[in-house]
């Protein structure tokens, strides 16, 4: 299994990024996909997970409103859409995977991990 995740960068506070995770060698159907993130200092923490068919999603509060993960019916990429970013979202996101059906919180729920990509917010 390969996740590759991609789309980060540099903006300033306020702008928006939607990141993309690719992946191979899964049944997608049967794999909750994920994004987690870890900040300089700072555990890694959840972000947003989506089920197989984009119906159920969950996500971390902080980004609750600003932040929409979206698959197509159980098809590659899944996208995280970042808007209204603040430098508190400065970190390097994981797309994640779990063989399952309920998006979870849990980083050790999922197997793999992505190599993930930087996404800076200056202020």
């Amino acid at each position: 299994v390969q996740l590759q995740a991609s789309g980060g960068g540099m903006v300033q506070a306020g702008d928006s990024l939607r990141l993309s995770c690719g992946a191979s060698g899964l049944t997608l159907s049967s794999y909750v996909m994920g994004w987690f993130r870890q900040a300089p200092g700072k555990e890694r923490e959840f972000v947003a997970a989506i089920d197989w068919s984009g119906g159920d999603t969950a996500y971390a509060d902080d980004v609750k409103g600003r932040f929409t993960i979206s698959r197509d019916n159980a098809k590659i990429p899944v996208y995280l859409q970042m808007n209204s970013l603040t430098p508190e979202d400065t970190a390097v996101y994981y797309c994640t995977a779990t063989y399952g059906r309920v998006p979870t919180k849990n980083a050790y729920a999922y197997d793999h991990w992505g190599q993930g990509t930087l996404v800076t917010v200056s202020s």
